[in-house]
């Protein structure tokens, strides 16, 4: 089986709708086996069961309640899915008059159901590649969603507040954990304000602005004759450099330059202008390992809808390190 046609399968709507409605399951093991799974490595530390319990619960519910009040997740209901395909298929036949038994059966089957892989094959490989297939294509696969940079950026603002849900959610959880366990104090609530920062600016927000500028300036030169036309492939290589540049190399930079600047002083912490700019909180390997979410927001950018849904359960991670307050230089969380 061809990659695109790979590609294809998962991105219908249909397929989609069902893999977002697993999300909260997905969001709720993830979370938990996370939070027991730090418990476990941190078990000589009092009450961090109790704490990790109240910080993935804070998470998770206030993601799946704000996701779904705010749609946050742009997910098509599948009654309005069935509808548009339906719309299209019999559009594509009338237009094309087709006799193809075979043919027929799987473009019924497609208007309220989502086709297999050998299926989506069948089509490809058997329909006529002309402007009545892209059309048609078009509704079924999520095919050729061109975003501009403009309707990038609208995309970036929603994908940065969903990132910022359960980071919010963490921090708030980790402070309430520590006032009911009775170890609240100015300097945790600080660190719980900064680390969440550090997740927000380095590992989501400014990955994501990284992301819109890069193809903004891409669009600019694409204008100017001097770079080819962006097809989708190079669209997603466009926006990851984006990402690598502004949020992997200089957003943990600039999160900590603020954090030492502006969140210390805020919670009565001297100025130390001697020690270094990591001297509390320094990139790690877990750290590139979040640039995942990154990857898939990406792709989402880019045009694959399959990744959305998963998101939340990618977001889970910085929401839960901003919660416990994650330094790894200074660990007196």
């Amino acid at each position: 089986m061809k990659i695109k046609t790979l590609a294809k399968y998962i991105d219908q709507p249909l397929l989609i709708n069902k893999l977002n409605k697993q999300m909260p399951k997905l969001l709720v093991g993830a979370g938990t086996a996370i939070a027991v799974g730090d418990a476990i490595k941190h078990r000589d530390e009092k009450d961090r069961f109790v704490k990790n319990a109240i910080i993935a619960t804070s998470i998770i519910g206030t993601t799946l309640v704000a996701t779904k009040k705010f749609n946050l997740l742009d997910i098509k209901p599948a009654k309005e899915i069935i509808q548009e395909q339906t719309k299209a298929v019999r559009e594509y036949i009338q237009k094309t008059n087709l006799k193809d038994e075979n043919l027929l059966s799987i473009l019924k089957k497609s208007e309220k159901d989502h086709l297999s892989k050998d299926t989506v094959q069948v089509l490809f490989d058997n329909l006529k590649d002309d402007s009545n297939r892209t059309a048609l294509f078009k509704v079924l696969f999520n095919e050729d969603k061109n975003l501009t940079s403009k309707e990038i950026f609208s995309e970036i603002g929603r994908l940065s507040v969903l990132g910022a849900i359960p980071v919010v959610s963490g921090i708030g959880g980790g402070i309430v954990a520590d006032a009911v366990t009775g170890t609240s104090s100015k300097h945790k609530r600080a660190n719980k304000v900064k680390e969440g920062f550090y997740q927000y600016f380095a590992n989501i927000f400014l990955c994501n602005v990284g992301a819109g500028a890069a193809l903004l300036g891409a669009e600019k030169l694409q204008k100017k004759g001097v770079i080819k036309s962006l097809t989708p492939t190079k669209k997603l290589g466009v926006i990851l450099a984006g990402i690598t540049t502004t949020g992997i190399v200089g957003g943990s930079y600039i999160a900590n330059f603020l954090s030492k600047k502006v969140i210390n002083p805020l919670f009565g912490q001297k100025k130390d202008d001697k020690k270094g700019i990591y001297s509390e909180r320094k990139p790690e390997a877990l750290d590139i390992a979040l640039h995942a979410d990154d990857i898939a927001t990406a792709g989402v950018l880019s045009g694959l809808k399959w990744i959305e849904p998963v998101l939340p359960v990618m977001y889970f991670v910085s929401g839960f390190r901003a919660g416990t307050g994650y330094r790894n230089v200074n660990k007196s969380t």
